[in-house]
């Protein structure tokens, strides 16, 4: 259990936060289920922006992941604890259950443990047996510091300004191959890899 200092901190910067958004309102009444992805060490930023809003999402059993969940909750956010190392089946499948009834997810398609910036494959399936367009997301945030991690997690400060970028959508379709699925595979981690650039320095 980590001090609830850090807990505390956490509000604090994430309330102090000043967001905002481009190509979200194409998504936000649309009928059709979406998957919101954007890379692991950006995560306060979107648990800010989606703030309230029933978003899913997928944490880990980690003790990093003990402390995301207890900030997601608490900004409105439904959690699926599970990781491709432990609990992964189990969080895929019942990711896959609340999509299809309605549910929209935000995921870090790079995550648990990397390799950052690299697109894992659950994320394609999760699309293609839900049927729920996977949508990259570019996010920065300014002031903020980077932690030595292996996704090199950004931790805002006080005060700080964030921007988040939604590009084109990426449809996996149901009868999808194994080939035609690393093909997707690969349009959304350069989907995501563009967005990021590009709104860098925006803030």
């Amino acid at each position: 259990m980590l001090p609830p200092i850090i807990y505390a901190l956490a509000n604090s910067i994430l309330s102090t936060m000043r967001i905002r958004s481009e190509g979200f309102e194409r998504y936000d009444k649309l009928a059709q289920g979406r998957i919101y992805c954007g890379w692991h060490g950006l995560t306060m930023a979107p648990a800010r922006f989606f703030r309230n809003r029933g978003m899913w999402v997928i944490i880990s059993h980690s003790k990093d992941g003990e402390m995301q969940t207890r900030i997601f909750e608490r900004f409105g956010c439904k959690v699926i604890r599970g990781s491709t190392g432990r609990g992964g089946e189990r969080a895929l499948v019942e990711s896959i259950r609340v999509l299809r009834a309605g549910g929209e997810m935000a995921v870090t398609p790079d995550g648990p443990r990397g390799p950052s910036e690299v697109v894992q494959p659950g994320v394609i399936l999760m699309a293609k047996k839900s049927g729920c367009l996977l949508v990259p997301t570019g996010v920065a945030v300014s002031p903020c510091t980077r932690v030595k991690t292996w996704d090199r997690y950004v931790v805002p400060w006080l005060f700080s300004r964030a921007l988040m970028v939604f590009g084109e959508p990426v449809l996996v379709p149901a009868d999808a191959d194994d080939a035609m699925m690393e093909a997707k595979r690969l349009e959304l981690e350069t989907a995501i890899k563009v967005l990021q650039a590009e709104t860098e320095g925006r803030v």
